[in-house]
């Protein structure tokens, strides 16, 4: 176990499967703040200096921007909006969301972003599955999916996103990672065209009949990363 920061993170699991640092926060870390932390973090593992970490947290409400990020999706934000450099568009974090800073050195790894976002995604999905939510990716749309009854449709089903990607990548170390819906205020993504994609809506486990809480969510991330990290073996192979 290792002590936290002054955000009160004071407790971290250290997962067995090549001895990354797992860190929970118990109290909503600010996003500036984190973000901070998080690039002297990858800065320190591409030096040699730190041990890879996953950081399990939430933030108070906030609007952030991706690289791709345009004004006009800006509809009326109730929060404060900033910048980041992590790739998409709008999205909105608040309490009741898991969020999940993943930071892996792809030089071990495999120096492929594409197949690292795409065992991201697996990862989240497979976790939500063990826990009752059939999840999905959707081609050509980033995150994690799953169906929600269509109101204009009786008895028909509609694409709803339950989660957001969004990574970067310096020095072959990840920065930021993912977004899940738990328990949030959904009607705070109202703010936004969040992701740029009017047409569809915003879920949660909570919505959807299955209220789940942080405990037990990061137990079900947790049982799949080994299976995570394992998506990566074989293109590391390929840069050893």
């Amino acid at each position: 176990m290792r002590e936290g920061t002054a955000y009160a993170i004071s407790r971290g699991v250290t997962c067995k499967t090549d001895d990354i640092e797992w860190r929970i926060a118990p109290a909503p870390v600010p996003y500036e703040a984190a973000v901070a932390e998080m690039e002297a973090r990858a800065a320190a593992i591409a030096a040699g200096t730190a041990r890879e970490m996953v950081w399990l947290l939430e933030h108070p409400p906030i609007y952030t921007g991706g690289t791709s990020a345009d004004p006009a999706e800006l509809r009326d934000p109730h929060f404060p909006v900033v910048q980041t450099g992590r790739g998409g568009r709008y999205t909105y974090h608040g309490p009741g969301q898991r969020i999940g800073y993943v930071m892996l050195d792809l030089n071990r790894r495999g120096r492929d972003v594409r197949q690292f976002v795409h065992a991201l995604e697996g990862w989240v999905i497979a976790a939500l599955g063990d826990l009752g939510v059939a999840a999905f990716r959707a081609p050509g749309r980033v995150g994690i999916w799953t169906n929600i009854p269509d109101l204009a449709k009786d008895g028909g089903m509609a694409e709803a996103k339950i989660g957001a990607i969004g990574v970067r990548v310096r020095r072959w170390v990840t920065l930021h990672g993912f977004s899940v819906n738990l328990s949030p205020n959904l009607s705070h993504f109202s703010g936004i065209v969040p992701c740029g994609l009017a047409d569809y809506a915003v879920t949660s486990m909570e919505m959807l009949g299955r209220p789940t809480d942080f405990a037990t969510f990061d137990a079900a991330l947790a049982l799949r990363f080994a299976a995570f990290l394992q998506t990566h073996s074989s293109t590391a192979e390929n840069w050893a």
